[in-house]
């Protein structure tokens, strides 16, 4: 599609040269120009930190291709209030995510920081990740990650919600359906490692073992289990709004 047709900026946070990016990047020029801003290499469990302490470089690799040396909310800002500036964005996908962004994982994942950035700067955004560590079956993640953005681009989304979608690592004729859902609940084991080096000191990897899910009925977690791509709206808004009635009756 020419220049004249939807911009589509893509990111992740696996860095710019990863398979799922450029996988994602191919499969979305059906659907309008598309540009790559991503980071220089792998920034998983970024979340949405943004870099303030020191300048930020970017190199161009390609036709519409740029590489940045921070994290995914640093690639979207740059490539909105920078590399785009004065371009209207249509759409922001990011992915696909080597690996499950459910439950929990939400709220380190950069992949979906980079939709969140996204969704901030009033751009419609979605967050695109592949359930598995090996084996990635990126035509058919990126094959439902171009039939969401397209459902994107037709109805919009409300107000400030992302789309945050993981699809079963099987064969198309495998994936059970789509199902909207809500966050579920993973369990981990324990999260700091303790390990000594050759001299004797001591380091620590963070990074618990999964063990198991809570039973969340309607959730990512089940549904991806039962093999349906999960789509969950997240909204930016993290007021508790229960908690809020709660406590104005409180006297303070």
């Amino acid at each position: 599609m020419d220049s004249d047709g939807p911009i589509i900026l893509v990111s992740n946070d696996d860095g710019v040269r990863s398979e799922g990016l450029l996988a994602l990047s191919g499969a979305l020029k059906e659907l309008g120009t598309v540009y790559v801003v991503a980071p220089d290499r792998e920034r998983s469990a970024a979340s949405h930190s943004l870099t303030l302490t020191h300048p930020l470089r970017v190199e161009k690799l390609g036709p519409r291709v740029y590489s940045v040396d921070g994290t995914p909310t640093d690639c979207i800002n740059l490539g909105v209030n920078g590399i785009l500036r004065g371009k209207r964005i249509d759409l922001l996908v990011s992915g696909i995510n080597k690996g499950a962004n459910l439950g929990d994982d939400i709220t380190y994942s950069g992949t979906v920081s980079a939709a969140m950035e996204g969704t901030i700067l009033g751009i419609p955004s979605i967050a695109v990740s592949l359930v598995t560590r090996s084996k990635f079956r990126f035509d058919v993640a990126s094959e439902f990650a171009v039939a969401v953005a397209r459902r994107v681009m037709q109805q919009r989304l409300p107000e400030d919600t992302l789309l945050n979608v993981n699809v079963p690592n099987v064969s198309r004729e495998n994936i059970t359906g789509v199902r909207v859902t809500r966050m579920g609940k993973r369990i981990y084991g324990d999260v700091i490692v303790e390990k000594r080096d050759p001299r004797g000191r001591k380091y620590y990897w963070i990074g618990g073992d999964y063990l198991s899910n809570e039973e969340v009925p309607g959730s990512d977690l089940e549904a991806v289990e039962e093999n349906y791509v999960s789509i969950t709206p997240i909204h930016l808004d993290l007021t508790n709004y229960a908690a809020l009635r709660t406590l104005r009756k409180w006297t303070w």
